[in-house]
């Protein structure tokens, strides 16, 4: 079973969206204890080595770190960072290729920001 969600990403890359998920939305807030590896494998039925790749790479960034002996913590300012990491992602990911897509079909400026606030209503 495990992770594998029309997912075609990296079970690894996953895992630490997950975290970072739930440090966005405040589920994990900074400071706290975060889930061993062995926890999220078996949550997750995956191999503890995969679930291991996804928060190292936290780490690497920042965003977590370890307490020696005791386990994985979220950094102070891990969420702002996250924010700002996910902004650009959102400008390059969608914004960019809607901006592409809309000169493609001649849709001006002016009518995309109504589509926008079309979705508000």
């Amino acid at each position: 079973m495990g992770m594998q969600m029309d997912d075609d990403r990296p079970i690894f890359l996953q895992i630490a969206e997950r975290i970072e998920d739930d440090i966005l939305e405040g589920r994990l807030p900074e400071e706290s204890q975060v889930p061993s590896t062995n926890q999220f494998a078996s949550f997750y039925q995956i191999n503890p080595a995969t679930a291991a790749k996804g928060v190292n790479l936290l780490v690497d960034q920042g965003i977590l770190y370890k307490k020696r002996g005791i386990g994985m913590f979220v950094a102070d300012g891990a969420q702002s960072v996250l924010v700002e990491k996910r902004r650009e992602q959102f400008y390059e990911q969608f914004i960019i290729r809607m901006v592409q897509e809309a000169q493609k079909l001649g849709i001006s400026k002016t009518e995309l920001s109504e589509m926008i606030h079309r979705e508000e209503k």
